[in-house]
């Protein structure tokens, strides 16, 4: 009678290893998952694995445009530079008016009219944009107080564009809200002032922050 010899086990062989095996089998399967990115292209947006940091697309195609949209947004970025690299004093200070008086018809939108009782909340969203930002001492005779804000208030359009400023009354209401003293303070300011272009880079971004805060509030 002849004696087959059994093989012995290898280490870590049997069911054992099997399971293991399985398991890490399972976590190829998650770390796989996990790499998966979906496509740039909104109209695609398949999962695809990438190979690289930078790859973006799933296919050929899809990578096509991605990179027609990458030089399109490059192309539109360096026009916005070139346009921003032309723009002169006036145009910096028409960019800074533009915030401030958003910032102003923010602050005062809960207000009446500083010339007359028009309640300004009940003009938001009529034809023409509600209502304006009305300057006491106006920009064209007193442009050092463009962007004085005890200067600029909350002004129904009937007043500010078709009254001519009211300023009669336009006193009446802001001696009633900041002081006679600082009323003629204003009226006995006639400093010139000159602005840079950082400067007015520097008060546009003041009162688009100013807006968005008094927006959220």
């Amino acid at each position: 009678m002849t004696l087959t010899r059994k093989t012995p086990m290898k280490p870590g062989s049997g069911f054992k290893s099997q399971a293991f095996a399985r398991s890490e089998r399972k976590e190829a399967d998650v770390v796989k998952k996990l790499r998966l990115k979906k496509c740039a292209v909104k109209e695609c947006r398949k999962p695809f694995e990438p190979r690289s940091m930078t790859h973006k697309a799933c296919c050929q195609a899809c990578a096509e445009v991605v990179a027609k949209l990458q030089r399109e947004k490059a192309e539109r970025k360096d026009i916005q530079a070139r346009k921003v690299a032309m723009k002169g004093l006036r145009d910096w200070i028409a960019d800074a008016q533009v915030a401030f008086n958003a910032a102003i018809r923010a602050r005062d939108a809960n207000k009446v009219c500083i010339s007359c009782p028009t309640h300004l909340s009940t003009l938001a969203g009529t034809t023409g944009g509600g209502f304006d930002c009305g300057h006491y001492r106006s920009r064209g005779s007193a442009p050092h107080l463009r962007f004085d804000e005890r200067n600029a208030h909350g002004q129904c359009k009937k007043c500010n564009r078709y009254a001519s400023g009211n300023a009669a009354d336009y006193r009446i209401g802001l001696i009633a809200r900041i002081g006679l003293a600082a009323v003629e303070e204003m009226e006995a300011d006639n400093t010139a002032r000159k602005w840079s272009i950082e400067e007015l880079k520097g008060i546009k971004a003041h009162y688009k922050q100013k807006l968005k805060q008094l927006k959220e509030t």
